[in-house]
């Protein structure tokens, strides 16, 4: 079902789906097969050549999780998507398709830390150089781009220091040039921000985020053009094999229908979090987009639609008293991750980014005081008390 008149709440709960292909289920079924079976040895040869359409094999293609790249790619206003089996599965499947020895990415000043051991096993073992960026001006970007620049990849908001990147100065100058911009769009979900409609070609999500929302999925997503999509998934994803289960795409699909009700409790219960942390006498800092001080601040006005669900914030004191505030919460977990229905908190310099050289993480602005909230659902009042608790005792 696709319907351009259908506003994001409605196609979240609709699109990709038609009931009476599917005996008329309201739910979509979950096709749990690894294999499937053809009519007559003709049919099966005309499949595996590509004469006619129809599935083969669940590596190849699998109904329940079709149903799960169509709904995304008209969430996230793509010709086509891919669903993998990890964030990362996407990740490398995006970047492994898009280049090769010789080539160069230019990145965002900072990306989660498995992105950055994958570019550093693309240089080691492939000759793939990479590069890192703030993009803060055309003039900065038009710097970094080289002869060999095959790609240009960006997180925004970056993980964990919650800077933003201005997708549509950086796609105008990479169109200019011919080369593909690369959004990782985690922190965002489609019902906060479209990065193809600022001119982006390819928008990768780790799944397990928001797009799930509970905790219980690892999963990734790539969208694209169709035709390039369609490339990938005849090639990389194939070949490589990181394949998301029908099951764990039934589930994505279940979560996927909350999405926008979800994603709107995270935002406001954050920006109460928010303000109870920006004058605390014990925070040094706070890094949250929606922050009118933010220098981002006006990025973030003109492409999210909400500052999103996730602050970060350091602590006055060393690595030792962040580590103590976290081990004296009580309701909030400590755990890496986020987009979850729990608040979960995490320590960036000796967990998610701890494959990144120290050097490296100071330039992206990761210190040992720095810990990254991802705000969940439970009432404001209740999350605020657990941290007040905590940061009266360190």
């Amino acid at each position: 079902m696709e319907d351009k008149n259908l506003r994001f709440e409605t196609e979240v709960i609709h699109s990709g789906y038609v009931s009476d292909e599917h005996q008329g289920s309201l739910v979509p079924p979950l096709y749990q097969t690894s294999t499937f079976t053809f009519s007559t040895a003709k049919q099966g040869e005309k499949r595996f050549s590509g004469e006619e359409e129809g599935f083969i094999y669940s590596r190849l293609g699998n109904p329940t999780v079709k149903i799960l790249e169509e709904r995304l790619a008209i969430l996230e206003k793509g010709g086509a998507a891919l669903a993998f089996s990890s964030g990362m599965a996407a990740v490398s499947a995006a970047l492994i398709a898009l280049t090769k020895t010789g080539d160069h990415i230019l990145c965002s000043q900072g990306v989660y830390g498995c992105t950055f051991g994958f570019l550093q096993l693309l240089k080691e073992k492939y000759g793939i150089e990479h590069d890192f960026s703030s993009m803060d001006s055309i003039e900065m970007v038009e710097k970094a781009i080289l002869p060999n620049t095959a790609c240009i990849y960006i997180e925004t908001p970056i993980n964990p220091t919650m800077k933003l990147v201005d997708l549509g100065q950086v796609a105008k100058i990479a169109d200019e040039k011919g080369i593909p911009v690369v959004v990782d769009n985690t922190f965002c979900s489609p019902y906060l921000q479209t990065p193809l409609t600022h001119g982006c070609d390819v928008v990768i999500h780790s799944a397990t985020k928001y797009i799930c929302g509970h905790g219980d999925v690892l999963a990734g997503i790539v969208v694209g053009k169709k035709e390039w999509i369609q490339k990938v998934s005849r090639t990389t994803q194939k070949d490589i094999g990181g394949i998301i289960s029908p099951f764990d795409a039934w589930l994505l699909l279940r979560g996927l229908k909350t999405l926008p009700i979800r994603v709107d409790r995270h935002c406001d219960n954050t920006e109460k979090i928010f303000q109870f942390l920006r004058n605390h006498p014990k925070i040094d800092a706070i890094y949250y987009p929606g922050d009118a001080d933010h220098p981002d601040y006006q990025i973030m006005k003109k492409q999210m639609k909400k500052p999103g669900g996730l602050i970060s914030f350091s602590i006055r004191g060393t690595k030792e008293t962040a580590q103590r505030l976290m081990n004296e919460l009580n309701l909030i977990k400590i755990a890496v991750s986020l987009g979850d229905a729990e608040t979960l908190i995490q320590h960036p310099a000796t967990m998610t980014h701890a494959v990144v050289p120290e050097e490296e993480r100071r330039k992206m602005g990761i210190t040992e005081n720095l810990l990254r909230l991802s705000v969940g659902l439970e009432a404001w009042e209740d999350i605020i008390d657990d941290l007040e608790q905590a940061l009266e005792k360190i």
